[in-house]
């Protein structure tokens, strides 16, 4: 099976197991709008593809990891895009949840989709052992102190740790991604912590790019975000170009850490292939 048909595989059947019972119709409605159709799906990707260099002996948690992660993940975006945050009126093309079903909905949707990852993840099988470790990696990279809550935590803060924040904000989910393939499939985690960082740094070097420089019909959602909300980015800490030369920096030592495993030369080529995807290759936006 592609792997993209087996994500969304997964990702499908987490949804369905959640909607069992008399499941209040427009709840359930806003729970399928805000996952499906996906993004990229750059998260449950870079998990998959790590179990799947460590052996994949498990598929069925590495199924469950995928696709909780992605829930998590469309979580963080309904909850982004309320009038409290973003104030963002498109997502993935089309009007955010909070638009298409309102403000409360909105809130239940993205709290929803937190609970259902960790139920995936519970109810997957396997080992159990392996089954705990993805829990707890999971709830470290959603909530606090190093999650993506902390992340979107440090925006109300008046001085901004811009590491901590990038780490948490944008990284947390990378390097859950790459550790719960890794925990999925027998192995430790804390050798792919690197990784994972790596990654989610240049993906938000990218993000900062793209909000730069592209506009929305190009990226499918507001841009101009981080000049508007005041937030610390890439750009304008380093312009454009010197940008564009730390994310190949990044992309580069993110090739270097990846421990040794039996596909080790098929996540080196993964992530070659991101860099070449995330490196923006003209101005959009014009004026830019």
């Amino acid at each position: 099976m592609p792997l993209k048909t087996r994500i969304e595989a997964a990702i499908s059947s987490a949804i369905r197991g959640g909607q069992t019972g008399a499941a209040p119709p427009r709840l359930a409605a806003a729970l399928n709008y805000a996952v499906t159709p996906g993004g990229a799906r750059i998260r449950p990707t870079i998990c998959m593809s790590v179990a799947m260099a460590c052996g994949d002996d498990q598929p069925m948690l590495s199924d469950a990891a995928a696709a909780a992660l992605e829930l998590i993940h469309c979580a963080s975006l309904v909850h982004d895009d309320l009038p409290c945050f973003d104030d963002a009126d498109l997502r993935r093309g089309k009007p955010s949840v909070h638009r298409a079903f309102s403000q409360p909905l909105a809130v239940l949707t993205g709290d929803s989709l937190i609970v259902m990852g960790f139920e995936v993840l519970a109810r997957a099988g396997g080992d159990a052992a392996r089954t705990l470790e993805l829990i707890r990696i999971l709830g470290a990279r959603t909530g606090m102190p190093g999650g993506i809550c902390a992340g979107q935590g440090w925006e109300s803060e008046d001085q901004i740790d811009l590491s901590a924040y990038h780490r948490a904000k944008t990284g947390a989910l990378f390097i859950a991604a790459t550790q719960m393939g890794a925990v999925a499939a027998g192995q430790e985690a804390e050798p792919w912590e690197e990784l994972g960082a790596r990654i989610g740094e240049a993906f938000q070097v990218a993000d900062d790019l793209r909000d730069a420089l592209y506009d929305a019909e190009t990226l499918g959602k507001p841009v101009g975000q981080d000049d508007l909300h005041g937030r610390p980015n890439a750009v304008a800490e380093l312009g454009v170009q010197g940008a564009i030369r730390r994310l190949k920096d990044i992309l580069g030592g993110a090739i270097a850490s990846i421990p040794s495993c039996p596909g080790e030369a098929m996540l080196a080529d993964m992530v070659r292939r991101y860099a070449e995807k995330l490196t923006p290759v003209a101005p959009v936006r014009p004026g830019k």
